[in-house]
Parts: C-alpha cells; sequence; structure tokens
C-alpha cells in the first residue's frame, strides 16, 4: 500500500533506534537522552500552533504552557516565524530520582511558514497562561488589492 507520507521510512528508523537503546538501557533511559522535547513524539513540533488569517492580518496561537515567559524568542525572516523558548524542568532532581518523566523540559523553537509578508514594525504578541498569540499585519504588498478595470 502506497503512502503520501515523505518521511515514513525515517519514523521507522528512529522508532527502531528508540527500540535498541531502550533495550539496551532496560526500558529507563538516563533523562539527559531525551532525542525529542515531547517523549515519543518527535514527529511533532513544539510549541503546536493554529494558524489563520484574514484580509489585513495573519493570526498564530501557540500552545506552549510552562514556557518561562523570559525565554520567549520571535523572530521573523522573510516570510516565516519563528517561536523559541525554554520550559525549565525540576530543580535539584537527579535523573536517577525520576520514578517516571513524561513532561520534557529544555528549548525548543517552531518555524511558521506564512503566506505573504508582514509588516514587522507592527506584531504583537501576548502570553497568558500558557498561550502565545500573535497578531501579524500583512505588508501591504501582501494584500489582496482589487484591480479596477475600464471601459464598462
Amino acid at each position: 500500500m502506497a503512502t503520501n507520507y515523505p518521511f515514513r521510512e525515517m519514523d521507522e528508523l528512529r522508532r527502531e533506534i528508540d527500540r535498541t537503546v531502550e533495550e539496551f538501557w532496560g526500558g529507563r533511559r538516563p533523562q539527559r537522552w531525551r532525542w525529542a522535547f515531547l517523549p515519543g513524539r518527535a514527529a511533532r513540533q513544539y510549541p503546536l500552533v493554529n494558524l489563520s488569517e484574514d484580509k489585513d492580518h495573519f493570526y498564530v496561537e501557540a500552545l506552549a504552557p510552562g514556557l518561562d515567559p523570559a525565554s520567549l524568542e520571535l523572530s521573523i525572516d522573510r516570510q516565516v516565524l519563528t517561536i523559541a523558548g525554554e520550559k525549565k524542568g525540576p530543580e535539584n532532581v537527579s535523573d536517577e530520582a525520576y520514578h517516571r518523566s513524561e513532561r520534557a523540559a529544555g528549548r525548543c523553537a517552531r518555524r511558521v511558514e506564512l503566506t505573504g509578508s508582514v509588516d514587522v514594525g507592527a506584531v504583537k504578541a501576548d502570553y497568558r497562561n500558557g498561550l502565545l498569540l500573535i497578531t501579524l499585519p500583512k505588508a501591504p504588498e501582501a494584500k489582496p488589492r482589487q484591480i479596477p478595470i475600464s471601459g464598462r
């Protein structure tokens, strides 16, 4: 059965490597060897985002609970928005003291491709209750324009 997912083989290889490492460590890999920001979800990026737009703006909602607001960084290069930050883990807990660790910590970065140019000087961002809301006004050249037709 053919699939349209181009990274299927890479995901299968990652799962096989994960299984091998888990077998080697007896199912208990050291915390500092985590390969993905979210355990078991290497294919998923963090923070999770919704992207929408209207005639004048792009809107990004980034679900980022636990990220330190002081560590958040936003940048725009051409038509790519980058959201970066850091989620701090518990302090004074050694790797050997964990019985279960499902909430990962560390640096994360997410790149979101936009479909048009942005007026960078007018971008607004607000972080509340784990949700980062970003409003990106479209640059004048990115807004749809009505073209008048002569001879009507």
